[in-house]
């Protein structure tokens, strides 16, 4: 598709540094593999050697030439838990010396520290852990209290953003507005700057969006966000972010336009991080891995 390669040479341009907690899984290993050989980034994987070369062995690959860093001896340890420590003064440093020896921790705070440009895992934990490992070591952006994802919606003639599909269940007012404005971010950075915002409503529903849309325009009124029904925000050109006003209504737009109108839906990703992060499903397989890293890295 014209959008994955034009995100995957804006990657390839920027050749990113991509830290991957799980580097223990031979699917990992192998999309590392793929992304270093293509250009596209420098993956580190993180792990003790041996089994990192042991998941290269079944995957089929070779681990020849790929960065692979353990976190139980890493040189740079103590460095990020004197940073976790300087961020969170509550935490004592043994706790947070403790704390660097988890891949997750210790790939979070690699971003956190700029020896990484993302961090991407999921494969082996879940969504929550991700997350919670992220806002604790990345962080939130600025302004973002509510982590979410999105999922890249590809039509014939047009690309959308739709969110929240993945994350959370029945996001308040503020929550929503949160959702809004990280959703526009990542619309700027993959579509292009001045993405339009739509907050997708029902009969139920309508109050709490037509305010979470008058939140999110106050705290942005350089953007165009506005409450809309669903027929309403799909007029082109009306809007290239739709937001849903929760989980069920999110999957079932985005199943429904990826079933029914020829979509092609690309992931969910993960947002509203001070850094790229993003998740992925237990079942990812390489080319899932790879793609996700393309966006993320693409969207800066």
């Amino acid at each position: 598709m014209q959008i994955l390669e034009q995100l995957t040479d804006r990657a390839r341009k920027r050749r990113g540094t991509v830290v991957f907690p799980e580097g223990d899984d031979g699917r990992i290993v192998a999309a590392a593999r793929r992304l270093m050989d293509d250009g596209i980034a420098r993956p580190v994987l993180l792990g003790s050697r041996e089994t990192v070369e042991e998941a290269a062995r079944s995957a089929g690959v070779a681990v020849e030439g790929l960065d692979v860093v353990d976190p139980v001896d890493s040189e740079r340890s103590g460095h990020y838990a004197a940073s976790y420590v300087a961020a969170r003064p509550k935490t004592k440093p043994g706790a947070a010396a403790r704390q660097m020896r988890k891949p997750l921790y210790h790939a979070g705070m690699m971003v956190r520290c700029g020896d990484a440009d993302a961090m991407v895992a999921g494969v082996a934990n879940p969504t929550a852990r991700v997350i919670q490992a992220a806002m604790l070591t990345i962080g939130p952006a600025a302004g973002i209290e509510t982590p979410s994802s999105y999922f890249l919606m590809v039509l014939p003639d047009r690309v959308l953003l739709f969110a929240d599909c993945a994350v959370n269940v029945e996001p308040d007012e503020a929550q929503l507005a949160d959702i809004a404005l990280a959703s526009a971010a990542s619309a700027d950075g993959l579509l292009g700057r001045g993405s339009r915002v739509a907050l997708l409503s029902g009969e139920a529903s309508a109050a709490r969006v037509a305010s979470a849309a008058a939140r999110a325009a106050a705290r942005a009124p350089e953007r165009q966000i506005e409450a809309l029904a669903a027929p309403e925000a799909l007029e082109p050109g009306r809007a290239e972010v739709l937001v849903f006003p929760d989980l069920n209504a999110g999957n079932i737009g985005y199943k429904l336009t990826q079933y029914l109108a020829g979509a092609q839906a690309i992931g969910p990703f993960l947002q509203g991080f001070a850094r790229p992060v993003s998740d992925l499903s237990r079942g990812a397989a390489v080319d899932d891995i790879v793609t996700t890293t393309v966006v993320l890295l693409a969207a800066g």
